[in-house]
């Protein structure tokens, strides 16, 4: 899972470079780079997000299939063009439905991580983050 969604959130930062390079639609041959690919990569990362979610009973993992599915056939669509240049990706990455996966994983591995390090800050201003227990008053 971890790859895959490793291979969803760099493949999205390859194509924004990709986008901005303004290269013409053509069939990729030659030196590269080539989106292709990277899309590739990316249809295949969802779809195997997608499958380990289908049968899930958590709601939250049950949108991500289903944004995986919706943005995964986005990407086929553009696998299944003949050129691809920078416009066409440029639209891609704006497209609601891959900005709804991106979203989906960082959330997700987010709040996955665990949620202590387990070493106290000082409070002291020495470049620690001060927290604040809403538990214990003002008295205490």
């Amino acid at each position: 899972m971890e790859d895959d969604i490793e291979t969803i959130e760099s493949g999205y930062e390859f194509l924004l470079a990709y986008a901005a390079q303004g290269r013409p639609a053509g069939v990729e041959s030659g030196p590269g780079p080539h989106a292709r690919p990277t899309i590739d990569g990316m249809t295949a990362a969802m779809k195997n997000i997608a499958a380990a979610f289908a049968e899930s009973a958590n709601d939250f993992e049950q949108v991500i299939a289903n944004d995986c599915r919706n943005a995964g056939a986005a990407l086929s669509f553009l696998l299944s063009q003949e050129k691809i240049g920078s416009e066409v990706v440029d639209n891609l990455n704006a497209s609601i439905h891959l900005r709804a996966v991106l979203t989906d994983l960082f959330l997700y591995s987010e709040a996955l991580k665990p949620l202590a390090t387990g070493v106290e800050s000082s409070g002291s201003g020495e470049g620690g983050v001060q927290t604040y227990d809403a538990s214990k008053s003002k008295d205490s």
